[in-house]
């Protein structure tokens, strides 16, 4: 058996296990997409994303006037979770948390982390409190010793009781389908977390490039994608994803099914969609050669735009400012080239001094190019429908366990 249809038989395997799973989140970072040796890489122009701006003393002040404890939030499951005081050990449940810990300058409070966020510079330090497989180690979080666990949207609830049963206080989130969730998500992890100045730093970075996609491909013509995630699933509309091709000037080819969620389709409706470019990490690229994506549009025009799959399927402003701006660049190139991207400091720089949680006396550039690990890559020459959704998490959940077994392969 060869090793692509051995990962398709995988992917395929696992998506029957992972129905089982309720959880709803972006799990599908297992590290950095290796670049696809077919494409030419793409950079995106923009700040190291493994260091965020240092505030002065005046960021500082505004933060403690915006960030009061003892603090009171309701989360996805109803629970009001109170957190006493800023908590000084956190450990996180899902990469997007991490990431968003990352980005508002919180990493030095993190102790425990999930494999998937390795990517993180300095994650490696931390706990890993994945489970063998796929989930997390309830015995491993409880050993972090945290104030304070952060549990996305992918967490399933029964890990959430059982890490409460253990007398740890745990914040669920709610699932992020658009840009504003991602906004709102990050300003109450700031709130829970005592990094209110951070996350209104990382949301004013966030807004400015999500602004500049938009603004730069206005007249564009939408480019019609689908990003398929294996085994016959899709990312379909009233999603994360669909909202980032959205922004960068693409059109969700499955919207014209009306399939939302992550529903899985078979090959005649891929081909009866036709689209005209396809979205995929390096860990589905060998969809390429496989029908029906090997018969599209996308593949024989060559319309085929690679994305790191941390920036495609985690709900944080890393990935969205990444995300858009790699999608811009592999649907419009010529737009994204006069796009305005900014880097974090001049995002911070020209936010609303008047807002107090906005409010920053200083700020440390970051360097303003990339890595080849956040580019896209490009090339171009000029029967039934859906079944009942996975959800999100079950969907992408799949792509991570998939991600770490051909880490796996490869490795041997």
């Amino acid at each position: 058996m060869n090793g692509r249809r051995t990962r398709t038989i995988l992917l395929t395997a696992m998506l029957v296990v992972a129905a089982a799973v309720p959880a709803v989140g972006a799990a599908a970072a297992a590290g950095a997409s290796p670049t696809d040796a077919q494409h030419a890489t793409v950079a995106a122009d923009g700040p190291d994303p493994t260091t965020t701006a240092a505030t002065g003393t005046g960021a500082l002040a505004s933060t403690q006037a915006s960030c009061e404890f003892p603090l009171t939030e309701t989360d996805a499951t109803g629970t009001d979770v109170t957190v006493e005081e800023r908590p000084e050990r956190i450990t996180t449940l899902n990469p997007s948390a991490a990431q968003t810990m990352w980005e508002i300058g919180g990493e030095d409070q993190v102790v425990g982390v999930t494999q998937f966020a390795s990517y993180l510079e300095g994650a490696d330090e931390r706990a890993n409190v994945s489970a063998a497989g796929f989930g997390v180690s309830v015995e491993k979080v409880v050993g972090t010793n945290p104030d304070l666990v952060l549990a996305p949207n992918a967490s399933s609830p029964e890990t959430v009781q059982a890490l409460r049963d253990a007398g740890l206080t745990v914040y669920h989130f709610s699932g992020a389908t658009t840009i504003e969730d991602v906004r709102e998500k990050t300003t109450l992890t700031g709130r829970l977390t005592g990094n209110c100045e951070g996350a209104a730093e990382a949301n004013a970075w966030m807004n400015a490039n999500v602004e500049a996609a938009e603004t730069a491909t206005a007249d564009a013509e939408d480019a019609r994608a689908l990003y398929p995630l294996g085994g016959g699933y899709i990312a379909g509309t009233e999603t994360f994803i669909s909202a980032m091709l959205s922004i960068s000037g693409g059109a969700n080819a499955a919207g014209e099914r009306d399939l939302t969620g992550y529903p899985q389709i078979n090959d005649e409706v891929v081909l009866e969609l036709a689209p005209e470019y396809l979205v995929v990490t390096g860990y589905s690229s060998y969809l390429l050669d496989e029908e029906p994506y090997a018969s599209t549009p996308a593949v024989e025009n060559d319309n085929v735009v690679t994305v790191n799959r941390n920036w495609m399927n985690q709900p944080a402003p890393r990935s969205v400012v990444m995300g858009v701006r790699a999608l811009t660049e592999g649907f419009h190139p010529d737009a994204a080239a006069s796009a305005e991207f900014q880097t974090r400091a001049e995002a911070t720089a020209s936010m609303d001094t008047e807002t107090p949680a906005e409010t920053t006396d200083a700020t440390t550039d970051t360097a303003d190019t990339d890595t080849a690990e956040t580019a896209a890559t490009r090339t171009t020459s000029a029967g039934g429908t859906s079944t009942t959704t996975p959800g999100f998490g079950v969907a992408l959940a799949v792509l991570a366990v998939l991600g770490s077994a051909l880490l796996a392969r490869r490795d041997r």
